[in-house]
């Protein structure tokens, strides 16, 4: 019904749409609104669509939104409700409904009801095979940094452009999609190792490839082993991609080599593993690198069906000024379309557009297909699963579902795997392998620790050293962990700061050692279960030093701001410059004047060591203490 503004509509009538002749605004008359009909609707449309659509002058359009207090744009997204009023204000009636473009509805504009399939606690379970179709494989390029890892993406797009394929890419998307003799394959840009894994702890199985790159004058670098871990913690088939191979110092029998004795054998060597030689600069080898990811994505026989509801996963999200919420899903089985309600990790909303790796408009996206989603309330995080619901009413009731599951496993603990359950594990079958991340203070160590390891299987369970590298224990130790269910394991070395946060944040098991009995003795005991209590630190904060003052000759208090977690009088250790400096006991803790048990978290205090009087401004207290853990017993 046609709403009027003032009580103009009334005395006026209907306006009559003006008509577009030679660039100039005319008066007259194509078809008269009230002999046209009803209008349909879609979801979302553009300013510049909408007046296509009712043939009538953008400038008509502009001017009934800016009598509603909306500034738009030709191109911009209005939604149904708005494009309704401002037809209706045009004289023009609207549909009430949406007939078959409004997805989840019958003939009738009634919910037919969820599909299985966007319900299922296993998203990516398929139905009959004889629904299901052949798809893209979707790869991710790994390896060390200046390896050539972007020059490879980059040489590979303007391939496929010089050649005037379709596909040629951009750069403004987390993906990218190339056709090689008319056969898709999609590239993910962004994610390295520690992007790649991010996602995986999250419950996102994104890749069907991963691509090692290797520098031919280089080799196998620290990065290039944790990529190689990485891709094989995921066990995802791995093609080697040996780079800058016409360089005059390339020495390809050395790499190869080196391939070997970090458990990656090529086919040369009887192995499993392909490589190709290739040069980003010269482009030698490319064609040879597309139709080995082509046969090994026939060999894995990936299928998908085009025909259900979309399912994907986020590669990357940010907030936009001007549009709001941006996402870069990568769909990966159904078909995802304009107008469908989207739920998003802990959020949802409505599709209002898609756009793919070139940066134009799309209506649909179907397996395996990078698109930029718009419509989203709020930013999601990379590796949030995209289902499709039905209506508002499910999406809800799948983001409450969602937030109750989060919350119950916060209130039961992380889950990762420790030495104290893994006992119960294997009694309960639940166990087959102990996953271990394998630090040591110099490369030497390592293939002791490991040898020693090896003796320790037992036929229940077996010993999987995931990654083992020379150096202090990481984030991406921890990601690896959190993604994998490893426990770490470090023999004289140090954990840094930003790691053992996020140990704590994910509750991934970390152990420091620095007698090889004792860590083998640990382990050996886990697997028979006979670890007996055993005390451990528990860090409770940490405080920054904001002002040393000096009490009497030998004597500090260190003026100091905590930080995080609360500060208590027992153990302390001193960090400058990310290095501890010194171990020591927290004697005397003040508030002003006043003695107190503890101080938490963006509160002052006065805090006093017992020995250490070499303190200085910037230096990071941190307070821990003892408990004593209770390991599973023997049967």
């Amino acid at each position: 019904m046609a709403r009027s503004r003032s009580g103009t509509r009334g005395r006026r009538g209907p306006r009559k749409p003006p008509r577009r002749d030679g660039g100039l605004a005319s008066q007259v008359q194509t078809i008269d609104p009230s002999e046209r009909g009803a209008i349909e609707l879609p979801g979302t449309i553009t300013v510049k669509e909408l007046a296509e659509l009712l043939t009538v002058n953008v400038a008509d359009i502009i001017r009934e939104l800016i009598k509603s207090g909306i500034f738009a744009t030709i191109n911009q997204l209005i939604d149904r409700d708005t494009a309704s009023l401002v037809a209706s204000e045009l004289g023009y009636e609207v549909a009430e409904t949406i007939a078959a473009s409004t997805n989840g509805t019958g003939p009738d504009g009634e919910a037919e009801g969820p599909a299985p399939e966007a319900t299922k606690e296993s998203l990516f379970d398929e139905d009959d095979a004889a629904v299901l179709q052949p798809r893209a494989p979707i790869v991710t390029v790994m390896g060390h940094v200046d390896h050539g890892k972007t020059s490879l993406l980059d040489a590979l797009r303007s391939t496929e452009v010089a050649a005037g394929e379709r596909g040629g890419i951009t750069q403004h998307i987390g993906a990218s999609e190339i056709d090689h003799d008319g056969k898709r394959v999609v590239f993910l840009d962004t994610p390295g190792h520690e992007a790649f894994t991010a996602m995986r702890a999250r419950g996102a199985r994104v890749t069907d490839i991963a691509i090692i790159v290797v520098a031919a004058d280089d080799g196998v670098m620290p990065q290039t082993l944790e990529a190689i871990a990485h891709a094989k913690a995921a066990k995802v088939p791995i093609i080697i991609a040996l780079n800058k191979i016409d360089k005059p110092d390339a020495d390809p029998v050395r790499v190869k080599t080196e391939l070997t004795e970090a458990g990656v054998v090529i086919e040369e060597y009887g192995g499993e593993v392909p490589l190709v030689a290739v040069s980003a600069k010269s482009r030698q080898g490319l064609d040879e690198l597309i139709e080995m990811v082509l046969l090994v994505s026939d060999l894995q026989e990936l299928k998908a069906n085009p025909d259900r509801p979309a399912i994907g996963t986020i590669v990357e999200a940010q907030m936009d000024k001007s549009r709001g919420a941006v996402a870069t899903a990568l769909v990966q089985t159904g078909t995802l379309k304009v107008g469908d309600i989207i739920v998003v990790g802990e959020t949802f909303g409505r599709v209002r557009a898609l756009e793919n790796d070139r940066g134009k408009r799309v209506k649909q996206a179907g397996p395996a297909s990078a698109v930029v989603i718009l419509g989203l309330s709020e930013v999601p995080e990379a590796g949030d699963i995209l289902r499709v619901a039905v209506d508002d009413k499910e999406a809800r009731t799948m983001v409450e579902q969602r937030k109750a599951t989060v919350a119950a496993k916060g209130g039961e603990g992380s889950g990762r795997a420790t030495l104290e359950d893994l006992y119960r594990q294997i009694q309960a079958g639940q166990a087959k392998e102990l996953r271990i991340i394998l630090k040591a203070d110099v490369s030497g160590s390592l293939g002791a620790i490991t040898h020693a390891l090896e003796q320790l299987d037992q036929d229940e369970v077996r010993i999987n050293v995931l990654h083992e590298a020379a150096g202090d224990i990481t984030d991406n130790d921890i990601m690896l962990a959190t993604a994998s269910d490893a426990i770490i394991v470090g023999f004289s070395t140090n954990i840094t700061e930003t790691a053992r946060r996020a140990a704590e944040a994910e509750g991934v098991d970390v152990r420091m050692y620095d007698i090889i009995y004792k860590l083998t003795d640990d382990i050996d005991a886990a697997l028979k279960g006979l670890l007996e209590p055993v005390v451990v630190e528990v860090v409770e904060g940490r405080a920054e030093v904001r002002q040393v003052i000096r009490v009497g000759k030998n004597t500090q208090i260190a003026g100091s701001y905590v930080t995080d977690g609360r500060i208590v009088r027992g153990g302390a250790r001193i960090w400058r410059n990310g290095k501890v400096v010194a171990t020591d006991r927290i004697e005397s803790l003040r508030r002003f004047r006043d003695d107190v048990r503890e101080v938490q978290a963006n509160y002052e205090c006065g805090i006093g060591l017992a020995s250490f009087h070499d303190l200085e401004e910037g230096d990071i207290i941190e307070c821990f203490t003892s408990q004593t853990v209770t390991r599973a017993p023997s049967n």
